[in-house]
């Protein structure tokens, strides 16, 4: 009897392992593998701010050109909400603030509190208003 016993604990510690691993896994898969690998949006840089309680990270806006509708009849701006997780790149945007960029952008499935309020992180400038060559 007390070998079945032992058998059925080793069955459900290997179940829980399996499970636990699988969760593990797919939580990494959802929050840290992006599905848009190479994306990049073009616009006017609206803003850049350093912001959060705990985790602080940079946030801007992104002001597309044209209009967008989310409901019949209706218009609105179209808005590029993004994240920074460098801290030197964020600078490099604050400057920016105002003019034309084209921003190259990873987006999630989504967002961790460390990494910024949002799926979109901004990794680098492909070009701006005042360079016409790229800027590393």
């Amino acid at each position: 009897m007390e070998n079945k016993s032992c058998s059925w604990k080793k069955t459900i510690i290997i179940l829980f392992l399996i499970i636990s691993v699988l969760g593990v896994a797919i939580f990494y898969v959802y929050y840290y593998v992006p599905y848009g690998d190479s994306s990049v949006k073009s616009g006017q840089l609206n803003y850049i701010m350093h912001k959060g309680i705990i985790f602080k990270t940079y946030e801007g806006k992104l002001i597309q050109t044209g209009f967008k509708s989310r409901t019949t009849g209706g218009m609105q701006s179209n808005e590029f909400e993004f994240s920074v997780d460098n801290e030197e790149l964020a600078h490099q945007l604050m400057k920016l603030t105002g003019k034309d960029v084209i921003l190259h952008y990873k987006e999630y499935f989504g967002a961790l509190p460390w990494r910024g309020y949002t799926k979109y992180i901004v990794d680098s400038i492909i070009s701006s208003q005042n360079h016409a060559e790229t800027i590393p």
